[in-house]
């Protein structure tokens, strides 16, 4: 059997539109809609793991050498910035994934227009299920044989990308609500002591 030629992939709704006309099946749109969001959330879990670890360095700890305490107390000085900034990329983490459980919960609403519309709901799908408990339980292996049978016959899904362009707007966007969330809530909370000192 030869091989088959990868397509294209449709152009989501922030991109230019690409070719052929078969593949601007909304079930498409959406996977690429759906699979960047995953990566946009992934990368602010990135940033917010890293600066976690920076806020949890232990300066008490001495370690074999007679300066590592004062190294210590360096990398402590060095890497604990604005404790505010975590705060701001735990939220922007959080609204990239909302993001992305939103476009999954509209599944059942897109409807397919061909084979690999079908075959790419069956791949949001199979992809969720990493987020459940136990992966193993019915019908996941059951959905993901279907998705692996239904390739073999229909081929893959289209081959796609974004620009890095596009990937900077999508982190921005959400480190810019999270900027604007905190901010309120942290003027909230000053709120709120200010007017616990007037009653007391």
């Amino acid at each position: 059997m030869p091989a088959k030629k990868p397509i294209v992939l449709a152009a989501s709704r922030n991109e230019p539109e690409l070719q052929p006309a078969s593949l601007r099946d909304p079930a498409l749109v959406l996977l690429s809609d759906w699979r960047m969001a995953r990566y946009v959330s992934m990368l602010l879990c990135r940033v917010q793991q890293r600066l976690e670890s920076q806020i949890m360095v232990n300066p008490g700890i001495q370690v074999l050498t007679a300066d590592s305490q004062t190294r210590v107390r360096n990398q402590t000085v060095r890497t604990l910035g604005d404790p505010r900034e975590y705060v701001v990329a735990r939220e922007a983490e959080v609204f990239a994934m909302t993001e992305a459980l939103k476009l999954q919960d509209s599944i059942p609403e897109v409807a397919a227009t061909s084979l690999v519309g079908v075959i790419a709901k069956l791949e949001m799908i199979v992809g969720a299920d990493r987020d459940i408990g136990d992966p193993t339980d019915f019908p996941w292996p059951h959905i993901a044989s279907v998705l692996r049978d239904l390739k073999a016959i229909a081929g893959g899904l289209p081959i796609g990308g974004r620009s890095r362009e596009m990937t900077r707007s999508d982190v921005a966007k959400h480190w810019g609500a999270a900027v604007k969330l905190v901010a309120a809530l942290r003027e909230e909370g000053a709120a709120e002591y200010r007017d616990d000192v007037a009653v007391s």
